[in-house]
């Protein structure tokens, strides 16, 4: 894709002020449009160092409405490194209505990386795949992608890195991997060229001659013109589901799970206080080894969440994780695709995330309740498989618990709830909605653990009618998921 660039014939320079002041009119009217629309816009500026990519952004933005932008540098963000490789560019994607560029993005982290050769060849595969199912979701979810790369010739790159450093005012500007880029300018082109290749397919890239300034801010505005034009007039893209063989996991019916176990009090007290003890270890072995802990639960009301995640939370060091509940999506938060509010709220490489219901809220209280279409449902599940899979390539220890209990046990903790002055907070109305549609959650739960119980993020059923016995359960559970991570890395 990136050819070597041949002398530009010189345009009328009044006919191309008129044209770019013309095109930028038609963007500014587009913004309006886009705003009353919904319609979220990603421009992703790529390109060579000293190609102009900061300049070209400020081109493109000096029309339009700045209320309605914003401009990130993703890239740069080192702080992140703790995080999964999508983490600063999944966490910067805009609200319904308004536009993000982003000056540099997962194209330039990816292929620095690759050739720093803080990865291996696997991991760069696994991210140009992760990639391509970034992109492809946030098509999906209504999302308006442009991808634009700006070419430099390595002579017109060298002048302009010399101009730069002879400058006191710009020599900040050219960093030591600038230099580096430059040296090694036929491998950049070489990885630079066949990422794109992979990344082409299902959104294409723009490749801008950035040694005529002013022509590739023409061409770059015609472009977005021509694409918001586009998807003002199709509307949002609403994804169709699809299917992808993940390695999944045998998984029973909720109705086929036996409820009787229990444990005594003793004993109980006995196993607390080891498993604690021995979670509380793993937790130093962990954050020693930078090993990042997902954990998540799913479950019937009054199931005992809380409680079962009080137990798992009581012997790890408070300042290496957090536990997250999930409530119905803030205006801000609907305002986005879906997996941003988990994406912003992953734990740092190290550190333990406990999720209080989850992302799987897709395909249970939005699909029985109407939330979404049913395409967006139905994809869900591989995109959710999708997501924790790029959570385990990281490195993520990711276990899921569905917590479980009969309709007589919840009737139980209704009643008591509501009998108990200092519990009738827990007990809403929409509980008691929940209730009334248990067959319907019922099915809707067994699809989901069919279909997204995966080997690297499987399922675990936990019985608890005896919520006791279900702390105990679950804290093997993820004692031996720990040991088993901490072994297996250096």
């Amino acid at each position: 894709m990136l050819k070597e660039l041949k002398d530009t014939k010189r345009e009328d320079k009044k006919e191309l002020k008129t044209e770019i002041r013309e095109l930028r009119e038609k963007l500014l009217a587009q913004q309006q449009l886009i705003r009353s629309s919904a319609l979220p816009v990603i421009v992703l500026v790529e390109g060579w160092a000293a190609a102009g990519k900061g300049s070209m952004i400020n081109e493109l933005i000096s029309e339009i409405d700045p209320r309605f932008y914003n401009v990130t540098s993703p890239a740069a963000a080192q702080a992140e490194d703790r995080y999964p490789f999508l983490y600063p560019y999944a966490k910067a994607i805009p609200e319904n209505g308004k536009i993000m560029f982003y000056d540099s993005g997962w194209m330039e982290g990816a292929v620095r990386k690759y050739l720093r050769r803080e990865i291996t060849k696997k991991e760069y595969k696994e991210i140009l795949r992760s990639v391509n199912e970034f992109e492809r979701q946030l098509r999906d979810g209504g999302y308006l992608l442009i991808k634009l790369f700006l070419h430099i010739g390595q002579e017109e790159q060298r002048q302009r890195l010399a101009t730069l450093r002879e400058n006191y005012e710009t020599q900040w500007r050219v960093t030591t991997e600038d230099i580096w880029q430059h040296n090694e300018y036929k491998l950049f082109c070489e990885t630079y060229d066949s990422f794109m290749e992979e990344t082409n397919e299902l959104i294409a890239w723009h490749v801008l001659n950035g040694e005529d300034k002013r022509g590739a801010v023409r061409d770059a505005l015609k472009i977005l013109v021509k694409t918001i034009d586009k998807g003002l007039e199709e509307g949002k893209y609403i994804g169709k589901p699809f299917k992808e063989e993940f390695p999944l996991l045998k998984m029973p019916k909720l109705a086929e799970i036996d409820l009787s176990p229990v444990i005594e009090e003793e004993e109980y007290k006995t196993e607390l206080k080891k498993l604690q003890t021995r979670l509380g270890q793993l937790h130093n072995t962990i954050y020693r080894k930078k090993i990042p802990v997902v954990l998540c639960y799913e479950g019937w009301d009054a199931a005992g969440k809380g409680g079962n995640i009080r137990r798992v939370a009581r012997p790890l060091d408070p300042r290496g994780f957090d536990v997250v509940p999930i409530s119905s999506p803030e205006p801000h938060e609907l305002n986005r695709q879906y997996l941003w509010r988990f994406w912003t709220r992953l734990p740092r490489s190290g550190h333990v995330c406990i999720f209080d219901r989850t992302w799987y809220g897709r395909v249970m209280v939005e699909r029985l309740e109407g939330f979404c279409k049913e395409d967006d449902w139905k994809r869900a599940y591989n995109e959710i498989n999708e997501f924790e899979r790029q959570l385990t390539d990281w490195g993520a220890v990711v276990l899921k618990f569905w917590i479980q209990i009969d309709q007589d046990t919840q009737l139980a903790r209704f009643t008591d709830r509501q009998n108990t002055p200092e519990k009738q907070w827990k007990l809403t109305e929409e509980d008691w909605r929940n209730r009334e549609k248990w067959p319907q959650y019922e099915e809707a739960v067994d699809e989901m653990l069919q279909k997204t119980s995966t080997e690297n993020a499987p399922w675990f059923i936990i019985e608890s009618n005896d919520k006791k016995y279900a702390r105990i359960k679950t804290l093997k559970i993820i004692i031996k998921a720990l040991e088993e991570a901490c072994e297996s890395r250096l």
